[in-house]
């Protein structure tokens, strides 16, 4: 059963010094990792590479524009479709925004991931399923260091969420 390492809201170094070791032994345990944007330096786009591998799925943030990643990606694992953004934009909406782009870029029972408000999500909009992992820094305004994990097997998902 693949498991997927969900994380976001990195904002090193300027909202947050490092990748907390719970988090990075997470990554390097998981078999593929998800980071929905907002690295914040070169530095730790290159140490989350690192950490995860050949298995990085990641989008640019609001605050990762000097970096080639795409704002939408799509992955396939474990028969279930995860639609990847960051959810740029106004809090206001930032939910329909997300199913919305869900919506045009998966298919019928894609999954969307995405991150900016720094706060855990895992509810149900327009019949789409979004996850949001919260902060992997606890950077503000996230009021704890959080993420998600993913087991998935033939379309079926069981998510954990850590914070602390």
């Amino acid at each position: 059963m693949p498991r997927i390492a969900i994380v976001a809201d990195t904002h090193i170094p300027s909202r947050a010094e490092a990748i907390p070791e719970w988090i990075r032994e997470e990554i390097e345990r998981a078999d593929h990792t998800i980071h929905a944007g907002d690295f914040d330096s070169s530095e730790t786009l290159d140490e989350v590479r690192d950490l995860a591998g050949d298995e990085l799925s990641a989008v640019t943030g609001n605050m990762d524009p000097q970096f080639d990643l795409p704002s939408v990606t799509t992955v396939e694992r474990g028969g279930v479709e995860f639609v990847v953004t960051h959810g740029t934009g106004d809090l206001d909406g930032y939910e329909e925004r997300v199913a919305g782009i869900v919506g045009e870029e998966g298919g019928e029972d894609a999954l969307g991931v995405s991150g900016h408000t720094h706060q855990l999500l895992d509810t149900e909009v327009d019949g789409v399923r979004l996850l949001n992992p919260g902060s992997a820094t606890g950077a503000d305004p996230a009021s704890t260091t959080s993420m998600m994990a993913v087991e998935v097997e033939g379309g079926n998902l069981d998510v954990t969420v850590s914070e602390r």
